[in-house]
C-alpha cells in the first residue's frame, strides 16, 4: 500500500527496544514505499543517529524504562537543541491511551502518536495527516531555511489570525520566531493569544521566556511558579526558572531546580550537566561528579554534549585525588582538540585540566609554569565569562591545596573586576573562586568597587556634569574592561548627547570598547553546547531531506567553534 511517490525517496528511522515490534513497523513503513528504513533498538543509539543526518519520518516507542529515558525526552531534547528539522514527521508508537501521554504529545509539537496493537492501515493515516500538515506549513518552513524569519513570523500570525489549517502549531513557531528576533512584546502577546484558547503549557511558559527576555523576572518567576504548580512534571519549566535564578544570582535555588529537572528526565544530557554544573558552583563536588559523570558516559558523542563538563569534572576528580578519572577527562579533551585544533575554547579547557594533571602527577614545577602562561594576557578581548570562572576555580582550588602562585591576588582581580558587572556573574565568579575563601572575598570587593565606580557617574549625571559622566566611565572601562560601565557610558550619550560636547567622539570610543570587549562578559550557558536558550522549540533551518546519509561517528563528536557561550 503507497502513501505516495515521494516516500520511494525518504528516510525513516524506527526505535523500539522490543525487535518484533520494531521488525513489523520497518516492514509497514516499506510496505508504505519508504525507500531506506533504519532500525535502532536503544534511544541513546537513535539520538546519535538523528544527530548526524536527516530522516523523513521517525517512529519512537515511548517507553525505554532501563535506560531512564523515553521517546517525548528524545524528541524534547532534540527539538530544544536545534537537532531535528521541522520537516521531519516524529510519531510516538505507545501502549498508553492515557490523559497525560496525549497531553504530551500536544506539548512538544509532536507529530502524532500511535497507540499499540495497532494496524498497518492505522499507521498510514498518521502518515498521511503527518505529511499533510508538513505540506500544509510548507511556506512557512521554506521561509525559515532561507533564514527570513520577519517573513516566517508574518506568515504564522496570519495563519493563527485567520485559524487557518494547523493555525494552533504555526502560532507556536511564530510565537518563538518573534522572541529570536528580540520582539518580546510581540511574541508574549501572541503567547497570551493562545493561551486564551485552551490552558497550554507551553503558551504558559513562552510569556515567561518573554517576561525574562524583557527583564521582568519578578513577574517571569509568578508565572513559572504558576505554571510549575499546575503541571509539576512540566520540566522545560524548570529549566527556565532555573536560568533566572542563576540570572538573579541565587544559584542555591537554581542547583535546587535543576536537580528537580534531571530527576525527571534522567536521561537528559544537557539537564545532567546543568545539575553538575550548579553542583559544582554551589560545592558540593561529589555530586557534581556523580552527574558529570553520567552525562559524559551517555553524551560524550553527542552534539547536546558541552566540553566544560569535562573540565569541572576533572576538578571533581582532583579534588577526590582520582588520577585515572582525571586522565580521563585530559584524554577526552585532547581527542576533541585533535578534531579541532583551532578550538580556543577547547585550547583553554585542556590547558585547565594540564594544569590538575600535572599536579596530582606532583609535576608542580610545570604546572606553575602552565599557569603562568595562561595568566600571562587576562585582558585578552576573547577571554570569556567561562574562561574567567575556570580560572578562578583553578586559582581558588590550588591555593586551597597550599601552593603558593605569586600574583594571583592580581590575577583574581582583575578578572573579577572585568567581568562582575551583575550579581548573578558576581555570585557565580564568587562561587567559583571558592577553594580558597579570600579569592571569592576579592571578587565581591571587586564588584562593589565597580557599583561605586557606576555610582560615581550617576552623580556627575544628577549634577549635569554628562560629559564628565562619559569620561570618567571610559576612564574607568579602559582599565577595567568591565561591560556594565561601557553600558552606561553608552546610555549616558544616548539620552544626554544634544548636551555633550563632542559626543559623536566618545561615542567611537564607546563603540570601540564594547567591540572589542562587550561580547564576552555575559552570563555562560550552562550544559547547553551552542548557547542554545532554554524552554523553547528551537527552530533549525536549511534542513534537507538525506537520502544517503553518512552514520554517525562511533567516537567522539567533533566540537565546532560554535559551541561558545
Amino acid at each position: 500500500m503507497r502513501i505516495d511517490r515521494e516516500f520511494e525517496k525518504s528516510s525513516a528511522l524506527v526505535i523500539d527496544g522490543n525487535p518484533t515490534s520494531r521488525s513489523l513497523l520497518s516492514a509497514q513503513l516499506r510496505e508504505f514505499g519508504v525507500g531506506q528504513v533504519v532500525q535502532c533498538s536503544r534511544i541513546h543509539d537513535a539520538r546519535k543517529q538523528l544527530e548526524y543526518r536527516t530522516f523523513d519520518v521517525v517512529l519512537c516507542e515511548h517507553e525505554f524504562g532501563s535506560e531512564g529515558y523515553t521517546g517525548q525526552n528524545l524528541l524534547d531534547d532534540l527539538r530544544r537543541n536545534n537537532l531535528l528539522p521541522l520537516s521531519t514527521v516524529f510519531i510516538i508508537v505507545t501502549g498508553s491511551s492515557s490523559y497525560t501521554m496525549v497531553a504530551d504529545a500536544a506539548e512538544s509539537a509532536l507529530d502524532s502518536y500511535l497507540i499499540k496493537p495497532h494496524t498497518a492501515a492505522s499507521l498510514g493515516e498518521r502518515l498521511k495527516q503527518a505529511r499533510q500538515r508538513k505540506k500544509s506549513l510548507a511556506d512557512i518552513f521554506t521561509a525559515i531555511e532561507a533564514l527570513d524569519f520577519t517573513a516566517a513570523a508574518a506568515l504564522c500570525v496570519t495563519r493563527f489570525n485567520a485559524r487557518g489549517p494547523y493555525w494552533m502549531y504555526a502560532a507556536r513557531i511564530g510565537s518563538e520566531l518573534l522572541l529570536r528576533q528580540g520582539d518580546h512584546e510581540a511574541g508574549k502577546k501572541l503567547y497570551e493569544a493562545v493561551l486564551e484558547t485552551g490552558a497550554l503549557p507551553w503558551a504558559k511558559l513562552g510569556i515567561a521566556r518573554a517576561q525574562v527576555e524583557a527583564n521582568q523576572p519578578t513577574q517571569a518567576l509568578r508565572t513559572l511558579e504558576s505554571l510549575i504548580g499546575e503541571q509539576p512534571t512540566y520540566v522545560d519549566a524548570y529549566d527556565v526558572m532555573g536560568r533566572l535564578h542563576v540570572e538573579q544570582g541565587d544559584l542555591s535555588k537554581a542547583l535546587e531546580t535543576y536537580r528537580k529537572a534531571s530527576e525527571l528526565t534522567p536521561g537528559s544530557i544537557t539537564r545532567l550537566q546543568k545539575h553538575g554544573m550548579l553542583a559544582f558552583y554551589q560545592g558540593d563536588l561529589d555530586e557534581a561528579a556523580k552527574m558529570l559523570d553520567r552525562a559524559a558516559l551517555i553524551g560524550i558523542s553527542s552534539k547536546m554534549f558541552d566540553y566544560q563538563s569535562l573540565v569541572l569534572l576533572a576538578m571533581c576528580r582532583f579534588h577526590q585525588r582520582d588520577t585515572k578519572g582525571l586522565q580521563r577527562c585530559l584524554d577526552n579533551l585532547l581527542h576533541a582538540l585533535e578534531k579541532a585544533p583551532l578550538s580556543k575554547r577547547l585550547q583553554r579547557f585542556t590547558s585547565v585540566v594540564k594544569v590538575f594533571s600535572l599536579m596530582l602527577h606532583k609535576q608542580v614545577g610545570a604546572a606553575v609554569a602552565e599557569v603562568k602562561e595562561m595568566t600571562s594576557d587576562l585582558q585578552d578581548p576573547s577571554l570569556d565569562t567561562e574562561s574567567a570562572c575556570n580560572i578562578l576555580a583553578m586559582l581558588g582550588q590550588l591555593t586551597g591545596a597550599e601552593l603558593k602562585l605569586d600574583g594571583a591576588e592580581t590575577w583574581v582581580d582583575t578578572l573579577a573586576l572585568r567581568f562582575a558587572s551583575s550579581k548573578g556573574l558576581t555570585e557565580l565568579l564568587s562561587c567559583t573562586a571558592r577553594g580558597h575563601p579570600p579569592f571569592a572575598e576579592r571578587v565581591h570587593e571587586a564588584h562593589q568597587r565597580i557599583s561605586a565606580m557606576a555610582e560615581e557617574a550617576v552623580t556627575f549625571t544628577v549634577k549635569g556634569q554628562h560629559r564628565q559622566a562619559v569620561e570618567q566611565l571610559i576612564q574607568h572601562s579602559t582599565t577595567t574592561r568591565n561591560g556594565k560601565l561601557l553600558d552606561m557610558a553608552r546610555m549616558t550619550l544616548q539620552r544626554h548627547r544634544a548636551k555633550i560636547e563632542g559626543a559623536d567622539l566618545l561615542l567611537e570610543q564607546v563603540e570601540a570598547l564594547r567591540t572589542k570587549y562587550g561580547g564576552s562578559g555575559g552570563l555562560p550557558q550552562l550544559g547547553q553546547a551552542g548557547g542554545r536558550q532554554a524552554g523553547g522549540l528551537t527552530l533549525r533551518e536549511g534542513s534537507k531531506p538525506a537520502t544517503s546519509p553518512a552514520a554517525p561517528p562511533a567516537s567522539d563528536a567533533s566540537p565546532p567553534d560554535s559551541m561558545a557561550a
